[in-house]
């Protein structure tokens, strides 16, 4: 006879989580997070935990979500994750020194959950090879003086060969925890997981390396009512579920609800479609006017991931002759446009945390799937907005060392695993009048010598042995302006004035 996993109450389902413990947690965001067992944590004031999830919840002025719950209790004493996202509160105590943080790079910390789960002690991967991640120096406590009270340590770094090629990589342990806390849309009494479209991310990942997992549960079936081949984690690894009533399954708060009217456009094919390519002045590219050209890189049958911010708007530019399948690292391919008011699902979220929809062929998985894509090459092209570009291809775009440290979210991943990487931006200066275009980068790096394009407002420049070659002028702008706004020797490419 086969166990029934399904426990009587909230109570049960975290019995023996106890001050001290570590917890990994699984969603996206907000997006699969187990809301009514981490606020079931909240309330029992369960503290010092060490707590391992992408994110630390979102905290709008509505009020706490997910994880945010126990860290504005101030129950969460080390947090290890690849994003701040939406969280000030978070933001706050870590400059504040109130919380120890672990920055890890999203495809990582994935890969660390799984591993912990298969039994494998750590592994070796290009990700983070060249930064902080690898070399250590990253704050992991601030004194709440502005100075840091606590420093990462370096990794054992090894130069191995791969497909032929040696390359540096870097050693990164396995996570493993002593509770795991997901959510599931479909669960048997075995404890046989089914996770629907985009909120599958972390919770496979966060239930396998845990000691006790506990699974929220939107729906339970009988067992043998689940077509075995759509199980995503067996039930050999799940030790009790939580059923959810229908309000509580229904209750899926989102953090950005982008939608398109009914037979009209997507909001970011309409500023595409609308706003102005070039600058009010005549010179130079708008933020819409960077992406058009950016769009220009892109060949037919690429798969493409595109960051957040200027990035999101290069899909609506792609010339009609190329068709490219867009790749979410939250675990999604072929993402489709915004959805119409009636189309909203709270779980189809894009890698910004956005309501998006899917289109014919589309596919979704694991966050250590999605990763597998990234670090494995499958992805062609990655375009990438940034902080600061240096003349040897180095690119940082995630953190300003104790001023803003949202964390590096994929790009780490994604800079080492993909060849072809371009990085776009406003290459004006900043209001305090630093350059963007650097002999070396001074912020907390993202990849040392990976990216071989830039495409600004000012122009597009190739690197190369040489340093920043200019090879095409925004329009209205002059070789002049290029140099006003960039720290090093800019050479210009024949034919370019």
């Amino acid at each position: 006879m086969t166990r029934n996993k399904v426990v009587a109450n909230v109570e049960q389902a975290i019995e023996g989580l106890t001050p001290g413990m570590t917890i990994t947690v699984g969603g996206f965001g907000i997006c699969g997070n187990p809301f009514q067992l981490i606020e079931a944590i909240a309330d029992k004031g369960i503290d010092d935990l060490t707590v391992y999830s992408n994110n630390p919840g979102s905290h709008p002025e509505s009020g706490a979500l997910g994880l945010a719950h126990l860290v504005e209790r101030k129950l969460v004493t080390r947090f290890g994750g690849s994003h701040n996202s939406f969280n000030k509160e978070f933001e706050r105590q870590y400059l504040a020194g109130e919380i120890e943080v672990e920055l890890i790079p999203q495809g990582t910390l994935a890969e660390r959950m799984r591993a912990g789960g298969a039994g494998i002690p750590g592994f070796y991967t290009a990700t983070g090879t060249s930064t902080y991640v690898a070399e250590g120096g990253l704050p992991q406590r601030f004194d709440g003086k502005g100075g840091v009270a606590k420093e990462s340590q370096p990794k054992e770094t090894r130069v191995l060969p791969f497909k032929g090629q040696e390359r540096e990589y870097v050693f990164e342990p396995a996570i493993t925890s002593d509770f795991g806390l997901i959510r599931a849309h479909k669960v048997d009494k075995a404890g046989n997981c089914v996770f629907r479209n985009t909120a599958q991310n972390f919770n496979m990942e966060a239930g396998m390396c845990a000691d006790i997992t506990v699974v929220e549960a939107e729906q339970v079936v009988e067992v043998g009512e689940l077509d075995p081949n759509e199980i995503h984690l067996p039930g050999i690894f799940v030790d009790r579920i939580l059923e959810l009533t229908p309000e509580q399954a229904e209750n899926k708060p989102i953090e950005i609800v982008i939608t398109r009217p009914k037979g009209g456009e997507d909001p970011t094919e309409a500023i595409a479609h609308h706003e102005p390519l070039i600058r009010e002045d005549g010179k130079g590219w708008t933020r819409n006017g960077i992406a058009a050209r950016a769009a220009q890189e892109l060949n037919d049958g690429d798969y493409v991931n595109l960051g957040v911010g200027i990035p999101t708007l290069v899909a609506n530019h792609v010339p009609d002759d190329v068709a490219i399948t867009l790749q979410g690292e939250n675990g999604i391919l072929s993402i489709g446009p915004s959805p119409t008011e009636d189309e909203i699902d709270a779980d189809l979220i894009n890698a910004s945390k956005a309501t998006i929809t899917l289109l014919p062929g589309s596919a979704t998985f694991s966050s250590s799937m999605s990763f597998s894509m990234i670090r494995g090459g499958k992805i062609n092209a990655v375009i990438l907005g940034s902080l600061q570009v240096a003349e040897n291809g180095d690119i940082a775009n995630w953190g300003i060392l104790g001023k803003k440290m949202n964390g590096m979210g994929g790009a780490m991943d994604l800079v080492n695993g993909v060849d072809h990487v371009i990085a776009v931006m406003e290459q004006r200066s900043t209001k305090h009048g630093e350059p963007k275009l650097l002999h070396r980068c001074t912020y907390p790096l993202t990849g040392s010598g990976c990216v071989k394009r830039v495409i600004t407002d000012l122009g597009v420049y190739d690197i190369t042995d040489e340093g920043f070659v200019l090879v095409e002028l925004a329009p209205g702008i002059t070789v002049e302006d290029v140099k006003a706004h960039t720290e090093c020797d800019i050479k210009v490419a024949p034919g370019v004035a």
